[in-house]
């Protein structure tokens, strides 16, 4: 079959929750994070998190039953299920951190239907305290993007992920992209004329898609909830295989779009069209 590789964002896109957020919360850190994000980088203050957690005698799997208890909408598990069984090539680009999506896919039973973990590495240390560290490393120096985190430029994984495929020798292969946040636009910007780009209607991305229509390429197939997000991205798959004509009708994903809360499918939204771009905001 012609070669579909999805990608997804994970807080706020798999999960419908920050990961980093419900730890901090449900292990009683809020007040001391919030006390100091004004004064070091997400990814940094991440780390300072697990230190107090470990000082305060909480464990790996302490960590690790709290994040389990994050749900998950069923229609989105069911919806990668039914993509990699397909033959998509799933994976994840996510500025949250490895052991915390790790946890959280094998706890819903997902982990094996993505090929690839993009995200900021995390390591248990010798005295058992898990250390999260940043995917580039900006102490040494900074990839250069005003839309992203320091610790991650989403673009440039993207553009490392598309010459990747490229240098593979395969055919050409297209792209799907799932999110909800700006460095989530900053991914997008690299989607080519028959990629797909799935927006979260009325997150950080949406804004800047709508103040920015002329600079994305791909086909804009938009969702809001979660129990929606399962029937666009099957949808978007069905469109993807008719438009290139590359599998027969009764191939395609089935997919009943009145009981995935989706009216609107394959809709995109028009108003792109007729906006006028705006400067891309500066961190």
């Amino acid at each position: 079959m012609a070669g579909l590789v999805v990608v997804f964002d994970f807080d706020k896109t798999i999960i419908d929750w920050d990961s980093d957020n419900w730890v901090v919360e449900e292990l009683g850190v809020k007040d001391l994070f919030t006390q100091l994000l004004p004064t070091m980088p997400w990814n940094s203050l991440m780390d300072r998190m697990m230190r107090e957690l470990h000082s305060r005698g909480k464990t790996i799997e302490d960590i690790a039953e709290c994040l389990k208890k994050i749900p998950l909408h069923p229609n989105i598990a069911s919806a990668i299920k039914s993509a990699h069984a397909f033959g998509c090539d799933l994976r994840v680009l996510s500025a949250a951190n490895e052991f915390f999506i790790d946890t959280i896919l094998k706890h819903h039973g997902l982990m094996d239907c993505f090929s690839e973990i993009n995200t900021n590495p995390s390591i248990i240390d010798e005295q058992g305290r898990l250390r999260i560290l940043p995917y580039h490393d900006f102490h040494s120096s900074s990839h250069g993007c005003t839309i992203c985190p320091p610790s991650m430029c989403k673009g440039l994984i993207m553009e490392k992920m598309q010459a990747s495929i490229a240098a593979d020798g395969k055919k050409h292969k297209q792209f799907i992209y799932v999110g909800d946040g700006a460095p989530d636009f900053c991914a997008g910007l690299k989607l080519e004329e028959g990629d797909f780009l799935m927006p979260r209607r009325d997150f950080p991305i949406w804004d800047l898609i709508s103040a920015n229509p002329l600079f994305t390429k791909a086909k804009i197939y938009e969702w809001n909830e979660c129990d929606e997000l399962g029937a666009v991205l099957l949808n978007t798959v069905n469109a993807f295989f008719t438009e290139n004509k590359s599998r027969s009708t009764d191939q395609l994903v089935s997919v009943d779009c009145e009981s995935q809360n989706s009216s609107t499918c394959l809709t995109a939204h028009e108003a792109f069209q007729n906006a006028l771009p705006v400067p891309l905001p500066r961190q």
